[in-house]
């Protein structure tokens, strides 16, 4: 561990400080690229580009870090509100022209150029994995199959509850 290779001279501060709090929690944890790919959503060659910083990270892989890291609360938090301050002065490199796709092409990418072609432009693109969708973490089911779900076994509960009592009436 801690066998970074060095981090260009003309970072902002900002970039420079989070990529380095990002490598020693990173360290910290004990575990390769590979690992910490497998325990996260990212795979080992996109932590590669952000603890080399020629990429910035999403917020949720920052927030997958922390919580493979063990960090909660506020030691979490610290992360977080160093991510939203380097992203923000994170160097844009000049982006190549990439092709730009039909109908439905993927949301992030695509700022197209006065000539038509599209450019990679960054942009955070939410990919949350199953596990941490916040619509999902505890309270009530919000519709979709679950909440369908719900509904017919309270509605078979209902039917079980007034057969029982018309048998009841009726036998008594």
């Amino acid at each position: 561990m801690g066998a970074w290779q060095p981090l260009p001279d003309d970072l902002p501060p900002e970039v420079r400080h989070f990529v380095e709090q990002l490598r020693l929690l990173k360290d910290g944890t004990g575990l390769s690229l590979v690992a910490l790919g497998a325990r996260t959503a990212y795979s080992k060659s996109s932590w590669q580009r952000y603890l080399n910083a020629t990429q910035p990270p999403p917020r949720q892989a920052v927030a997958a870090l922390c919580r493979v890291a063990g960090l909660v609360g506020a030691d979490a938090e610290r992360h977080t509100v160093r991510w939203e301050m380097a992203v923000k002065v994170w160097p844009r490199t000049a982006p190549a022209p990439v092709p730009v796709p039909g109908p439905g092409r993927a949301p992030g990418y695509g700022a197209e150029s006065s000539g038509g072609e599209a450019v990679a432009a960054y942009e955070e693109v939410p990919t949350v994995p199953w596990w941490d969708r916040p619509e999902e973490r505890g309270g009530a089911p919000r519709g979709g199959p679950g909440g369908r779900l719900l509904l017919y076994a309270v509605a078979l509960l209902a039917a079980l509850l007034v057969t029982a009592v018309v048998s009841a009436v009726a036998l008594g």
